[in-house]
């Protein structure tokens, strides 16, 4: 028996790994799988929830008027401290499909965005097919990805194609569309990948230093030419010490950095302590406007688009830094 037991044991574990890849860096990720068809036999749009708005104006544009879709995540809404709400449960139930980042972001929500499959509900991670080596996994962020990949406008238009691909599994019939969409879609955002770089050209060098309350535009700075400080870490379930205000007001005043930026998403006071740090140190430093980092724009509105909010945050940026 003990025999029989060891063996059912190794086959399980072989199973287990089958259904695993394994990433540059090393680590076991589920191995991404197609969503099945669904019956749309009734003619009716295929129902999808997406967790943030980035990903949800993704699906919207590549959906059309095939997809019904609905966000989680609204304006202003921090994903990682949100938690799912009794309504949310009801609405993914009800879904075909959830759409999520999947590197951690949704930290209070994985679990329950995982076993949608169980219900029979698609659960989708942008994020699978994008090349490990392309993505950021800094030390402090304990062993984990940097999940603001929407900040590098390449990497998202490989997260674009994961939505096209998993729409089209679950609805063939559109396909035509949906590759038809997800092209024009990418196209724009090539386009504003140009306008991006350009502009990040136009500040100085010597202060071409994003400096917000949580550090979520590593992509952003390695992409386009920037350096980045955030006070928080990358996840804003980080707090920032007296210490961290400090550093972050000393390197500001020996750069001459004349601006620094809050988030929609994140409270400004660490923001606040730190340009009265800087001005103890004689250096007077104001806020450069309000960007979008993990939540977009108010809906209805430019910068309530991933297009929009990249927009909005690139032309903020170079108004307010091209002032030193």
């Amino acid at each position: 028996m003990r025999t029989v037991a060891l063996v059912a044991g190794l086959l399980l574990a072989v199973l287990a790994l089958a259904a695993c890849e394994t990433d540059a860096a090393g680590e076991s990720v589920p191995a991404a799988s197609k969503p099945a068809p669904v019956d749309l036999a009734d003619g009716r749009p295929l129902r999808v929830v997406a967790t943030i708005g980035q990903i949800a104006d993704a699906v919207r544009h590549v959906g059309g008027d095939r997809v019904e879709v609905q966000g989680l995540m609204g304006s202003g809404v921090d994903p990682h401290l949100y938690r799912a709400s009794e309504s949310d449960i009801t609405r993914l139930e009800s879904a075909d499909a959830v759409f999520w980042n999947g590197l951690h972001l949704e930290a209070g929500m994985s679990g329950v965005l995982e076993r949608m499959v169980d219900l029979g509900v698609h659960s989708i991670r942008v994020t699978d097919h994008i090349d490990r080596t392309r993505l950021l996994a800094p030390p402090e962020f304990d062993g984990a990805y940097d999940p603001h990949v929407w900040f590098d406008l390449d990497l998202w238009s490989t997260a674009v194609e994961s939505i096209r691909d998993a729409l089209v599994a679950m609805d063939p019939e559109g396909a035509e569309a949906y590759r038809a969409n997800a092209a024009a879609y990418i196209a724009e955002i090539a386009e504003l990948d140009m306008y991006v770089k350009a502009r990040a050209q136009e500040i100085e060098e010597r202060v071409r230093v994003l400096i917000t309350a949580h550090d979520a535009f590593n992509y952003f700075a390695n992409r386009y030419g920037m350096q980045v400080r955030g006070l928080q870490g990358i996840s804003t379930e980080s707090e920032a010490s007296t210490a961290d205000v400090q550093e972050l007001a000393r390197f500001i005043s020996e750069r001459g950095i004349p601006a620094v930026f809050i988030e929609s998403s994140v409270p400004d006071q660490g923001v606040q302590a730190v340009i009265e740090a800087a001005a103890a140190r004689g250096h007077t430093v104001t806020i450069g406007g309000e960007i979008f980092s993990d939540a977009m724009g108010a809906e209805g509105t430019e910068e309530g688009t991933y297009l929009g909010m990249i927009r909005h945050n690139i032309d903020t940026i170079v108004a307010a830094l091209r002032k030193a």
